[in-house]
């Protein structure tokens, strides 16, 4: 964990920082969280063993053999935006796991995530900037107001084509009875994947509202971090 260190904090560490939250001094924090806090969670991090890409299972995914090149030469691929436009499953499938455990809530929110709680209770946090897709932070009763999803978040759906919000159970399911499972671990999983349709445009582009690669961080991470990072007393960066 690392904080930034205005001349009010009389050290770095653990003990310098939570002496200065406790302070008067200290009216304003920010978080900025990434992958370290929801490791203890049980979510592996994408390139370490068990994470999502290592090994990523490139001959079971439904693709064409240039796409299966690509995901062999670099996983970081099925989550292209170029790609997910023309075909969803590489996404769908390897995700599959992380999206029915996300909106499913098998994994519970870690001590950072609750500090987070701590923090607003204390009149003292004015938000989370998180580059986590998890969806986490909203699991300990934080305003959504608060939070900051760098990255979107895997509990929200919508379509990338329109835009329409879709009901994220209702969409788990649909994973669960149209995606395949790549990793053996649901006997009841269909063989072959079929399309997940939005139900405004009835193009299959319905997904998490997790930001691709090639797309655009949302507008409201710059707008918020123009507006608060001036005025901060604390950020902490962590994960």
């Amino acid at each position: 964990m690392a904080a930034s260190r205005p001349a009010a904090i009389s050290s770095a560490d653990a003990s310098g920082v939570a002496r200065f939250i406790a302070s008067e001094a200290c009216k304003k924090v920010a978080l900025l969280t990434g992958a370290g806090v929801s490791v203890a969670a049980g979510i592996p991090d994408f390139r370490s063993p068990g994470g999502m890409y290592a090994p990523l299972p490139a001959d079971k995914i439904t693709c064409s053999e240039e796409e299966r090149a690509m995901f062999k030469r670099e996983p970081m691929y099925v989550v292209d935006k170029g790609i997910f436009t023309h075909n969803a499953f590489p996404y769908l499938e390897v995700r599959r796991p992380f999206i029915l455990g996300s909106i499913q809530k098998k994994w519970k929110p870690t001590v950072a995530h609750w500090f987070a709680r701590l923090l607003f209770e204390h009149n003292l946090l004015q938000s989370v900037y998180t580059q986590n897709i998890d969806g986490l932070d909203y699991h300990v009763g934080l305003p959504d107001d608060r939070i900051v999803p760098v990255h979107g978040s895997i509990g929200r759906v919508e379509c990338e084509a329109c835009g329409a919000r879709h009901d994220a159970a209702e969409f788990a399911q649909r994973v669960e009875e149209r995606i395949k499972d790549l990793y053996d671990m649901d006997p009841n999983a269909p063989t072959e994947s079929s399309e997940i349709l939005c139900n405004k445009c009835r193009k299959p582009q319905v997904k998490p509202s997790t930001v691709l690669f090639g797309s655009q961080l949302p507008s409201l991470f710059f707008e918020r971090t123009e507006r608060e990072l001036p005025d901060l007393d604390l950020r902490i960066i962590a994960g």
